[in-house]
């Protein structure tokens, strides 16, 4: 495949706020120390009196922004994935979710492709947590266009949302002049008959890589992009699981609680066939180069491609 260019979707986040401060006049941003690496400077930048630094204080972050979303407002608070998810997860339930207040969280630097910063940032973890707050939304985007847009499109629902952006410097693939984004709903990157590969996240181009593997084979692979965990697209995944047969799901997150879990429950649930995880194992991530960590941790196209196998090899005949 030719190169396309690459951007960090933590990168669209920043950008996509700053566009917004013009016209959307109640959209205030928190952080907590760590505006550089958030990008949220870009809007502290464009609209510094919307902006506020809540320092080293997470937990007092997301109380900040239920107040603010209680008197009319729309916050974005915004930490790494481990600091947001992890260290601020009670308030985030009793002081967000349970009054289902109209809070956006801004999550960066999530999973294992944070690279030397090692298993205390790497957050493998935060799609289960999020995932089992009542009425919490989870959105996680794939490259830039999908990123901005679902940063607008959060601006626009009333209710708690979880937004995981990355560090690492992913293909730009979706044409921002033509993107939709569809708030729920899975994208069919590519159709085929064999096996459904149902990604989220980075995962997604390296889904569309294996796809391209498989068919150096004669596999017939269909792709899916799931930027919304949560709501599940449960429609589309029964579809791809009564029409392929088989689906293999693919995250940069533990195979624990993430999207392969809610897959399986719909699957296990609406249409049983062969499901196969490729995710993070139930293991702590550990200091090194990002893509050396994803090979390392089998977020690749090959152990895609592999997993796809055996997952055809599972289905009934």
């Amino acid at each position: 495949m030719a190169e396309m260019k690459k951007k960090a979707t933590r990168e669209s986040y920043g950008e996509a706020l700053a566009e917004l401060s013009g016209t959307c006049e109640r959209l205030v941003v928190l952080d907590a120390d760590l505006a550089a690496a958030t990008k949220t400077g870009v809007f502290k930048k464009a609209c510094p009196g919307r902006f506020i630094d809540c320092g080293i204080a997470e937990q007092n972050m997301m109380g900040v922004a239920a107040g603010l979303a209680a008197s009319g407002m729309i916050p974005f608070a915004s930490s790494f994935a481990m600091f947001a998810a992890g260290r601020a997860f009670e308030q985030v339930r009793n002081s967000i979710g349970y009054p289902h207040l109209n809070v956006k969280i801004g999550a960066t630097h999530a999973g294992i492709s944070v690279g030397e910063d090692g298993a205390t940032h790497q957050c493998d973890e935060d799609i289960a947590l999020m995932r089992t707050i009542p009425g919490m939304t989870v959105i996680n985007p794939a490259d830039d266009a999908e990123a901005r847009a679902a940063v607008r499109a959060a601006a626009g629902y009333a209710g708690p949302v979880y937004l995981r952006f990355g560090r690492l410097a992913v293909p730009c693939f979706n044409d921002p002049a033509s993107y939709r984004f569809e708030w729920g709903k899975g994208i069919v990157l590519r159709d085929g008959q064999d096996v459904t590969l149902i990604a989220t996240g980075l995962m997604v181009w390296r889904a569309v890589e294996a796809a391209e593997l498989l068919k150096e084979e004669g596999v017939s692979a269909r792709v899916v992009n799931i930027h919304t965990i949560k709501p599940l697209d449960r429609e589309l995944v029964l579809r791809c699981a009564a029409e392929t047969g088989a689906l293999v799901t693919a995250e940069e997150h533990s195979v624990i609680g993430g999207l392969g879990e809610a897959v399986c429950s719909a699957v296990c649930e609406g249409c049983p066939a062969p499901v196969l995880r490729v995710g993070v194992e139930d293991v702590f991530g550990c200091s090194g180069p990002a893509v050396d960590l994803l090979e390392h941790f089998g977020l690749t196209a090959q152990n895609l491609a592999a997993k796809a196998r055996a997952a055809i090899a599972l289905k009934k005949h």
